[in-house]
């Protein structure tokens, strides 16, 4: 894991997961529009962005507590953590 300095205590709850939708899958439910897409990292829920008008990674990671995603934009390598408010990479093994 890399950051700045701080660091997230919530790697544990990193699966191998594959993302539950093409799009979000909450605005696809609804007919909604997204702006990027990230993936939970505990069950794989793909939720829009909070550039998006329904902020539905936020409304999961607050619906179900699960705290860590990852952005599943092309050549995007980044995850977030909502618990420790820290973005960081997973170096490669």
């Amino acid at each position: 894991m890399t950051s700045d300095d701080q660091t997230c205590d919530h790697l544990d709850t990193i699966a191998d997961v594959q993302p539950s939708s093409d799009g979000c899958e909450d605005c696809l439910r609804i007919g909604g529009q997204w702006v990027h897409l990230r993936m939970c990292q505990q069950c794989g829920h793909v939720g829009c962005c909070d550039n998006s008008p329904n902020r539905h990674a936020t409304a999961h990671f607050r619906k179900t507590g699960h705290p860590v995603i990852r952005s599943i934009e092309p050549d995007e390598d980044w995850f977030w953590c909502f618990e420790d408010e820290v973005a960081f990479r997973v170096a490669a093994s």
